[in-house]
């Protein structure tokens, strides 16, 4: 089962709420037709009501008010049917439903159907990460994924060129959507994985690493992506706020990472590190 929020707060404000409810576990949002509203979801399984009452408190001033319900995994797609919109990135990249309208107009079309996993593409994040992909080459290249949620990452990476693109998440609902969303953008030959670095023992080296989950995560394993990491590859970062990029460079920086660029979207912050 999923806790779905409904919430409602000003609009100067909601960024930041979506930013606070992603650090205490939920993974998934989603706009409503009404622009003050937006969805939260996280497994009810982790859903704490006395960290969004806080929340709620410590936010007053943003009018901040929810409701909750629960709802079968099962349902996600009605769910988000009803309040799912197109996503353009840097008029390069469409991403949208299978229900929508096809854009010609936009060199490179992705069409998911999430299943109760991260990386819709309207989290900032996950649109920086896109945005900053198509400023590397990737053709003929090696691509690590990691934390892929509905395979949005690793199947722009095989649009932009890429050799093999592997990815993998600890979620086993990302990792079937994303088999499902890469077969139908008609990549079959992505692999996707359930696991973790470390569960997975992941060998070899990659000329691109591409990592959007959180903060405690990226601090942790950033000297495991090194490692994996060619010399003269990419490793592109997302999942921190813009106050967090001098934890992440002081990290990078020490382990010998130069920072080629950096963008912030919404409080949120992606990075691009060369080894």
């Amino acid at each position: 089962m999923y806790t779905e929020l409904t919430c409602d707060c000003k609009e100067d404000y909601k960024e930041i709420i979506i930013a606070e409810l992603a650090e205490i576990g939920f993974d998934s949002f989603m706009d409503d037709e009404l622009e003050s509203f937006f969805y939260a979801y996280i497994e009810t399984v982790n859903y704490d009501k006395k960290a969004v009452d806080e929340l709620s408190l410590r936010y007053d001033m943003a009018d901040f008010i929810y409701t909750t319900k629960e709802i079968a995994k099962e349902n996600w797609n009605i769910e988000w049917e009803k309040n799912y919109d197109p996503i353009e990135v840097e008029d390069q990249v469409y991403i949208r439903a299978h229900f929508h309208e096809p854009q010609p107009s936009f060199t490179h079309e992705i069409v998911i159907t999430p299943k109760m996993s991260f990386g819709t593409g309207h989290h900032a994040t996950t649109w920086q990460m896109v945005k900053l992909q198509l400023d590397i080459d990737h053709k003929e290249k090696d691509v690590l994924d990691v934390g892929c949620g509905t395979g949005i990452l690793s199947i722009m990476a095989a649009k932009l060129g890429a050799a093999t693109v592997r990815g993998f998440d600890i979620d086993e609902w990302a990792i079937e959507n994303s088999i499902e969303n890469a077969e139908n953008n008609g990549f079959p030959r992505i692999r996707f994985e359930i696991g973790t670095m470390d569960s997975l023992q992941i060998n070899g080296t990659y000329d691109i690493i591409l990592a959007n989950i959180n903060k405690h995560v990226l601090t942790a394993e950033i000297p495991s992506y090194v490692e994996h990491l060619k010399a003269g590859g990419y490793l592109l970062l997302s999942g921190i706020y813009e106050h967090d990029i001098a934890d992440i460079e002081a990290i990078c920086q020490s382990i010998g990472l130069t920072k080629h660029k950096q963008i912030v979207k919404t409080n949120w912050a992606a990075l691009v590190f060369g080894k």
